[in-house]
């Protein structure tokens, strides 16, 4: 509670937290928000410019685009946190196993992890997007796996100096198991860099699946994403430039928001920066 007292004192990170509190409630509460159904066309507003009827405009189909937005928070939301828990159930393992026991289960495990950092990971999200399919859950998987290797290095990199503290010699000289002081004693300080690299992998995964969308390889119409809607714009840049620009604009604060929130989780939760706020 105290920290998060602090955090609502810094002003860029209140308004992060505010921007994610709106896109949440749009989110959870998108079928009563939204003033018309996302995926029905209104014949008679063909990439009609914002009015009362329609306050961001139509697209080229005639659909809200003001209720597609809302709507399509729901998906970068899922997207971001399923990413996160994906990402984290598989790499805080890897990375406490290979610190934790070095040698070569160490080398063999981040060279593994190299081989994922050596491909951008929006290119191993389309590969995989393109084999299992672009369903939101297979789009979820993706992303997460393309987020991983990341995790992995962080939690790797904190372990390793958590290592060699005295209570885990302590631990390991009252006899405690492998398992045991990986549970009990490793993980729970390492938990730090992992919510803050949690938030940055929730920015990154919105952006990728915004442009696996705009590729056409995340979630099928007619679900609407914000990707799919800059797809959809794109061909109407001069006659409709808002088409574009709405869509662009919720990324754009989403992502902003998330980050803005993740630098201040950083500033309270380092050690290192933890004296200034005291």
């Amino acid at each position: 509670m105290r920290n998060l007292k602090k955090l609502l004192r810094m002003p860029l990170v209140a308004f992060g937290f505010a921007v994610i509190l709106i896109v949440v409630i749009c989110a959870i509460f998108a079928p009563w928000i939204a003033p018309y159904n996302p995926n029905i066309s209104d014949t008679d507003n063909l990439l009609a410019g914002p009015s009362r009827t329609h306050l961001l405009g139509t697209d080229q189909i005639g659909r809200d685009t003001l209720s597609r937005i809302i709507f399509g928070s729901r998906i970068a939301l899922i997207v971001g946190i399923g990413t996160v828990v994906i990402s984290t159930v598989i790499g805080v393992p890897i990375g406490l196993v290979s610190a934790y026991l070095s040698g070569w289960v160490d080398t063999v495990l981040m060279r593994i992890m190299d081989a994922f950092l050596a491909f951008p990971s929006l290119i191993i999200a389309v590969g995989l997007v393109s084999v299992l399919g672009g369903s939101l859950l297979n789009v979820i998987i993706a992303i997460g796996v393309a987020s991983m290797p990341w995790m992995a290095r962080i939690v790797r990199s904190s372990a390793l100096a958590i290592r060699e503290r005295q209570f885990i010699t302590a631990a390991r000289s009252g006899g405690g198991g492998t398992a045991l002081i990986i549970r009990k004693h490793l993980w729970p300080n390492c938990t730090a860099p992992v919510i803050v690299q949690g938030t940055l992998s929730m920015a990154y995964a919105i952006l990728i699946e915004a442009s696996l969308g705009f590729l056409g390889v995340s979630v099928q119409p007619p679900t609407p994403t914000w990707g799919n809607m800059l797809q959809f714009s794109f061909h109407f840049l001069e006659e409709d430039p808002l088409l574009s620009i709405a869509p662009g604009l919720a990324i754009f604060l989403l992502v902003l928001a998330v980050n803005f929130v993740g630098d201040g989780l950083r500033d309270i939760l380092d050690p290192r920066l933890r004296g200034l706020f005291n």
